[in-house]
């Protein structure tokens, strides 16, 4: 890459965080608009080209039958790219103590070499996950830092809870940095 080239890649960056969210039940979109809301990132959603079945017993053993054969699903096409951030933001719902299949999908089609990585996850109680060793499994050469699990959509402590993630995992200084 010559000279200009490089200069013009790196006025085409962008300060703000990629916020990337895969959400079944809404759930971890619900998580996703309120880091949008705190930081002012892009968001996107991603959906698997074929949607998943409605019926909770069919879902199970769908999921459950991906997750053991690593199968990434084709997604429907997105609007952002991690190209031009620093930060991303990169969410799922817990399914079976791991990553859904969406977003495993999408990580493993985007190379996040030398970015930050802050994984999120939904969950009702379920099986536990590390979502941290999940993550960094399929972006080796991020930073990925400590992820953030929310029961549910986090209700009525979810700014609060997102303010004290992105303040231990060094995205904000101040908690007033965060405000709404």
């Amino acid at each position: 890459m010559n000279k200009e080239t490089m200069q013009n890649h790196e006025r085409t960056k962008t300060s703000r965080p990629l916020i990337v969210s895969y959400s079944y039940s809404g759930n971890t979109h619900q998580i996703a608009q309120g880091i949008q809301r705190i930081t002012g990132g892009d968001w996107c959603e991603i959906h698997p080209w074929q949607p998943y079945p409605v019926s909770f017993p069919e879902l199970l053993w769908q999921v459950k039958r991906e997750i053991k054969s690593q199968y990434r699903p084709r997604l429907l096409p997105v609007r952002y790219t991690p190209n031009r951030y620093s930060i991303i933001f990169v969410g799922s719902p817990n399914w079976c103590g791991t990553i859904a299949p969406p977003l495993a999908s999408w990580l493993y089609k985007n190379d996040l070499s030398e970015k930050m990585v802050l994984p999120f996850c939904s969950h009702c109680g379920g099986v536990p996950c590390d979502f941290h060793r999940d993550v960094a499994r399929l972006c080796p050469k991020a930073d990925v830092r400590e992820p953030l699990s929310v029961v549910d959509d986090g209700g009525d402590d979810l700014m609060s809870m997102l303010r004290e993630w992105l303040i231990r995992t060094g995205i904000a200084d101040d908690p007033t940095v965060c405000a709404d």
